[in-house]
């Protein structure tokens, strides 16, 4: 197995270093007591059958939820010793703002790993997001040069793609560059074992910088918020840079009816069986560990291309746009929907 260092990638325009956190490790000695945080409320909300609410993609606005939100954690970090974790949003009426130091409020795993050298530390972290949200009409690329933000609650960054590439004629996974990689074939960090980028059991890790940042599922988060299997909750993990909001794993069965049962939501996109012209030998490397290995199926699961629907939330009971981290891929958006200033 060929283990990785991931580079720093660029951020969103008004991020001065952003990390993205999603919670949740397990089996990890970290320990923490968040005595300032109170996560809204995730319970099916009372039922108002009718008349069904009409989704609202113009015209919603988002000043109601996280206005303002702040919190702090002391907990472990491992190598780093003992940290507090912080963060507070705040709204201006027109804007979302962040400020945070890019730590996680839960468990971590081992940092450095044989996987990934590098130790977490605290970040300065900014961001701005609009509190009315408007569907654009071009996907935006979340992440690398260029791309947007996705940050958790907590202000960890999400951050779902890799610098790793492979070439196409490569005899080895060692041919293959996962810090700065040019080559055509783009590596996944999840869904295959072929490359180690030495994530925790919260599907993150750490870029060189001490950047600590999800790549999936923030397990720590849904574990915070009591959501599990046999307590499915919905909850709210974070905020996009278009203004929409972020869930985590479970959803309505019916996209606009808050009475339906939760059920694990997933995305819509297929891996390939055949692989494309060019592409290095699957007996090398599998299907699935390139991003190029997966088509978006309209149908196949309950997201559209960029990981997201609208529907109901129990913090928006009329409906919004929402993006999801889900078990599938992509495990995290890929791009925005919506219109960013």
């Amino acid at each position: 197995m060929l283990t990785a260092i991931e580079s720093n990638l660029p951020l969103w325009a008004t991020s001065s270093l952003l990390i993205l956190a999603l919670s949740g490790c397990g089996g990890d000695d970290s320990t923490g007591t968040d005595t300032s945080i109170t996560l809204p409320g995730t319970s099916t909300p009372t039922p108002t059958p009718t008349p069904t609410p009409t989704p609202t993609t113009t015209g919603v606005t988002t000043v109601d939820v996280d206005c303002p939100y702040s919190g702090s954690y002391m907990g472990d970090y491992g190598s780093a010793g003992m940290l507090t974790a912080t963060w507070n949003w705040a709204c201006d009426g027109t804007n979302r703002s962040l400020t945070g130091n890019g730590l996680p409020d839960h468990a971590v795993g081992t940092f450095p790993n044989a996987g990934n050298p590098n130790t977490i530390s605290a970040q300065t972290v900014s961001g701005s997001m609009t509190l009315t949200p408007t569907m654009g009409t071009t996907n935006i690329q979340i992440g690398g040069p260029g791309g947007a933000a996705v940050y958790a609650r907590n202000s960890v960054k999400f951050d779902p793609g890799t610098a790793g590439t492979c070439p196409s004629g490569m005899s080895s996974s060692s041919d293959c560059n996962l810090a700065n990689g040019t080559d055509q074939w783009r590596v996944e960090a999840l869904g295959q074992d072929t490359f180690d980028f030495g994530e925790d059991s919260n599907n993150a890790h750490v870029q060189p910088g001490g950047v600590y940042h999800y790549h999936g599922m923030p397990e720590g988060i849904l574990t915070n918020a009591g959501a599990s299997d046999s307590n499915k909750k919905m909850v709210l993990i974070g905020w996009a840079g278009d203004g929409y909001p972020v869930y985590g794993r479970y959803c309505y069965s019916s996209a606009m009816d808050a009475t339906s049962a939760l059920k694990v939501c997933t995305g819509s996109y297929i891996k390939d069986t055949v692989a494309d012209s060019g592409r290095p030998s699957t007996s090398l490397v599998p299907l699935g560990a390139f991003l190029s290995d997966w088509t978006f199926s309209t149908g196949s699961g309950d997201l559209d291309d960029c990981n997201g629907r609208t529907g109901v939330t129990p913090e928006f009971p009329d409906g919004i746009y929402y993006y999801m981290a889900t078990d599938s891929y992509p495990y995290m958006s890929r791009c925005l929907k919506g219109n960013i200033s």
